[in-house]
């Protein structure tokens, strides 16, 4: 078992092909999960920045190796000197132009995209890994990164909502409307931070509405409490709570 880790420690055929493979595998496991969700970054973004990633690195090791090789002649008389370093290097550089194409502004004032760019990254890093023969890091690091990008969301969502600060998106009839919902959110002992009308028109908009930021009460730290006493307002076209 040694002897043939060591082997794929080295730079041959073989081992270019193993690396391939497993960056392959590594990048396309995480990104199964995102085309399970419907993301725009799916298995196949995924498995290609993986790819590639593993292929920066491994140019880097063909060129050292020519560069002792065949071309050391010529590496003698230019003084050249080589930094692999600086191919991983340029793919974490790179890999934010793709990443940030993938965070885009939603309604309400949310921002979606930024586990999936995360997740380009950590891709990235798992080709880089693997393309330079790190093995034992590419298998290590894939299993916190599918249980963080798949599993964990569930228990996120649980610990926001027993967060004291909320933030909510209120539809409402009119803007006089304004007064009544404020003053029922003060009545339950609850702090507003922001009130921000929102004053963009979309089609099919109809109703004026807001993002309300807020600080619950010690006494009345209920999510669904506050929800529920905008909904029973007669003004209140709509209210729900906004989890990025």
């Amino acid at each position: 078992m040694h002897a043939a880790l060591e082997y794929l420690r080295d730079f041959n055929l073989v081992s270019v092909a193993f690396r391939l493979l497993l960056a392959t595998l590594a990048g396309g496991v995480v990104g199964y999960g995102r085309t399970q969700k419907r993301q725009n970054a799916g298995i196949r973004t995924y498995t290609l920045t993986s790819i590639g990633a593993a292929l920066t690195i491994l140019i880097a090791m063909y060129e050292y190796e020519m560069l002792k090789g065949p071309w050391a002649e010529i590496t003698k008389l230019t003084e050249l000197k080589f930094d692999g370093s600086r191919f991983s290097a340029q793919v974490i550089n790179g890999i934010g132009f793709l990443a940030a194409g993938t965070i885009i502004a939603v309604q309400h004032q949310q921002v979606s995209g930024l586990t999936t760019a995360i997740g380009l990254f950590a891709s990235a890093c798992l080709g880089i890994a693997a393309g330079s023969g790190f093995y034992e890091c590419v298998l290590l690091a894939v299993i916190p990164i599918i249980i963080t990008m798949e599993f964990m969301q569930p228990i996120e969502v649980i610990y926001k909502r027993k967060l004291r600060n909320i933030t909510i998106h209120v539809e409402y009839n009119t803007v006089e409307d304004v007064n009544v919902i404020t003053g029922t959110i003060l009545e339950r002992g609850a702090q507003i931070f922001d009130f921000d009308i929102e004053r963009m028109k979309r089609d099919g908009d109809k109703y004026p509405s807001a993002i309300v930021t807020i600080k619950l009460s010690k006494e009345s730290a209920s999510h669904s409490g506050i929800l529920s006493s905008l909904a029973e307002l007669t003004c209140v076209r709509s209210v729900q709570e906004l989890i990025s």
